[in-house]
């Protein structure tokens, strides 16, 4: 069965961890064919061209909006860092400095600015910490709802403390989660009221591009996240958000996590270029395919995130595998302001940084 529940089979890891840049798509005795992945069926998407059932015409568009902006420092202008010439060099004459994506181009915005018809979830997996999900999560919703104006919030489902809460943006009040879950009855009854009463458990990033819901420090919310909560969480959030963007845990066979799996529209595999964490993406694509997912696997996004400014010598290696592993692969440079693991603000990056995230999130969406 295409389910969560149907992932409890016992299997040898052996093979996969062995010759990972060198083999080849092909598997032995050929490649498998994998069912598709298993119908929404709690989580069901609105019909775009029908428009939404009666009495619930509000939700057929994201209600939630961009917040006041905060005051930050001007970034360089494109002008001023394209505008620099080299030193002369043994006697040749000064060679111009090539100009640098610093601004998002008008292509990636009107991909990302794209009708999608309906609600789209969209997950950040990879069973190893460490390798930027969360980052991932909060810069990939930043840039959507930049240029989408908002509608897009991002969900902090780590079952054990996770912390996009802490990174996203403004605390202006402390409930998570677990206050949501609380209070979900009250929530769920909210009618046309839906979004004002949601807004009371979200915080908002710093520039108000996106919401955010906030994950919880308690362990013991992790037995009352069951596959029906986490459904219905995510059912409230697409019926006020059009891009809902998941930071998941690392336990591949937490209820939770495949019940995200089984729920979303896109998956997006976060990595740096170290052997370890691409032996963990790529054990994890293995074992969706074998648990009869597939497509997703086939049309999910790979992103290669530099954690220094060394690209390092995988780098290539890396991107080439997972171009032909995944839909695509985006590679996304360094940033000296996200070294410290302290509040992530999209404003605070380097232009090119920006730019980068910008054409990551465009890719992302592509195809939804």
């Amino acid at each position: 069965m295409n389910t969560p529940e149907a992932w409890n089979n016992d299997r040898s890891d052996g093979s996969r961890w062995q010759k990972l840049l060198g083999r080849g798509r092909g598997r032995a005795g050929g490649a498998q064919q994998t069912p598709t992945p298993p119908p929404r069926e709690a989580h069901p998407p609105s019909q775009p061209s029908a428009g939404p059932p009666p009495g619930q015409a509000h939700y057929s568009v994201p209600t939630a909006g961009r917040r006041p902006p905060v005051a930050t420092q001007t970034p360089p202008s494109a002008a001023q860092i394209t505008g620099q010439v080299r030193a002369p060099q043994q006697g040749l004459p000064p060679q111009p400095r090539q100009p640098q994506h610093t601004e998002p181009s008008p292509v990636a915005l009107q991909r990302l600015r794209r009708d999608l018809g309906r609600s789209r979830v969209i997950a950040f997996i990879n069973p190893k910490g460490g390798v930027h999900k969360t980052t991932a999560t909060v810069l990939s919703a930043a840039a959507m709802g930049t240029a989408r104006n908002g509608g897009v919030i991002a969900w902090d489902d780590n079952e054990l403390r996770g912390t996009l809460g802490l990174r996203a943006g403004s605390a202006r009040h402390g409930r998570t989660i677990r206050h949501l879950v609380e209070h979900l009855d009250q929530v769920e009854a909210a009618g046309v009221h839906l979004p004002e009463h949601l807004d009371e458990f979200l915080r908002h990033s710093a520039d108000g591009s996106f919401d955010v819901l906030a994950g919880d420090e308690d362990p013991k919310l992790q037995r009352r996240l069951d596959p029906t909560t986490v459904l219905r969480v995510l059912d409230i959030l697409t019926r006020t958000h059009g891009i809902v963007c998941i930071d998941t845990g690392n336990n591949v066979e937490s209820p939770n996590w495949r019940t995200v799996v089984s729920s979303v529209d896109r998956l997006v595999v976060t990595t740096v270029p170290r052997e370890d964490a691409a032996f963990s993406a790529d054990w994890m694509l293995d074992h969706l395919e074998e648990g009869g997912y597939g497509n997703l696997v086939k049309n999910a996004v790979t992103l290669l995130s530099m954690p220094t400014p060394n690209p390092g010598p995988l780098l290539n290696d890396l991107q080439r595998h997972f171009s032909q592993r995944t839909r695509a692969c985006a590679v996304v440079p360094y940033d000296p302001s996200l070294e410290p693991g302290a509040k992530i603000e999209f404003s605070a990056l380097r232009p090119e940084t920006r730019a980068a995230w910008f054409e990551a999130a465009a890719t992302i969406v592509d195809g939804l």
